[in-house]
């Protein structure tokens, strides 16, 4: 992760997935490296190679917005990927005490007792609290119960990626390891030189292939929410939609809740599950204590 030219890696990662016949250029031929070479993007969005050439060296880093939208539509980004080109070029706050870096937010990431008490109160609602790295904060009862990676101390995208049994839990992993990934790019873009976010990319490159494939192709997906598909080891299998909505007056708290559709089969075992997930039950501190490392 370059924090000192973003603007430069990301260009360069998404022109070269824009095939030339994608453009309208002719294809085939020689090529180096594949996807679109930089003069082809230059022409194409009416700006001089020279210039082109600049953006991805980061030896001009305030271009117009114009400009960058004109190359956004050259290499087919959608709205999303779009304003995350365009903020990538906007100033960001520096630290007077150190020029170099980026002024960090605060990272106090207390949750407070009465959201704890509030997701503690939702007995068919799996919610957990996580940050903005996907550490697990504080979760219920049955969000514990729907996977034991849903627990305070667990990296949620670490979990995804690196524990076996939670891979062979998600029936939809391959869109669920894109979209995490995604998400957590978009992030990036304007905090690239956050530490604990260098740490987390680069653990996860150097121990997960898929993770390193999908973090160099530079795709960008704000968090919206999904459809789940789980397979549950005592219940079976389990759809289920999650929302995350975020906490004010925190550094970047968010609340992820599960829920199913009413009347549904899902709902059905999701009743189950809570019913399995009760104080007292034998099953219970086994699924809730068994840790990601010793799985």
């Amino acid at each position: 992760m370059d924090a000192t030219n973003a603007l430069g890696e990301f260009l360069r990662a998404r022109r070269a997935l824009v095939r030339p016949q994608d453009v309208g250029l002719p294809g085939g031929g020689l090529r180096r490296v594949p996807g679109l070479r930089r003069e082809e993007v230059a022409m194409l969005s009416g700006i001089s190679s020279d210039y082109y050439l600049r953006l991805e060296q980061g030896r001009d880093r305030k271009p117009s917005v114009q400009v960058l939208e004109a190359i956004a539509r050259v290499l087919r980004l959608d709205d999303d990927a779009t304003a995350y080109l365009v903020g990538l070029a906007q100033e960001r706050p520096v630290d007077v005490r150190h020029p170099a870096r980026t002024r960090s937010p605060s990272r106090s990431e207390q949750v407070p007792a009465s959201v704890l008490q509030l997701i503690d109160g939702w007995p068919r609602n799996p919610a957990y609290v996580q940050n903005r790295y996907t550490d697990v904060l504080g979760a219920n009862a049955l969000a514990k119960a729907l996977t034991p990676n849903y627990a305070p101390g667990v990296n949620v995208l670490r979990a995804v990626f690196l524990d076996p049994a939670e891979r062979a839990q998600r029936r939809d992993w391959e869109d669920l390891t894109e979209e995490g990934v995604a998400v957590l790019r978009a992030y990036a873009g304007p905090h690239a030189d956050d530490p604990r976010l260098r740490d987390l990319v680069g653990d996860l490159s150097v121990r997960s292939e898929r993770f390193r494939t999908l973090w160099a192709r530079h795709e960008v997906r704000p968090w919206r929410g999904r459809l789940s598909h789980l397979t549950h080891p005592q219940v079976g299998d389990l759809d289920l939609y999650s929302d995350k909505f975020s906490m004010d007056g925190t550094d970047g708290l968010t609340v992820v809740v599960f829920h199913a559709e009413p009347g549904s089969r899902s709902a059905e075992l999701l009743d189950i599950l809570g019913s399995l997930s009760v104080p007292g039950h034998d099953d219970r501190d086994t699924q809730q204590e068994q840790p990601v490392e010793e799985q």
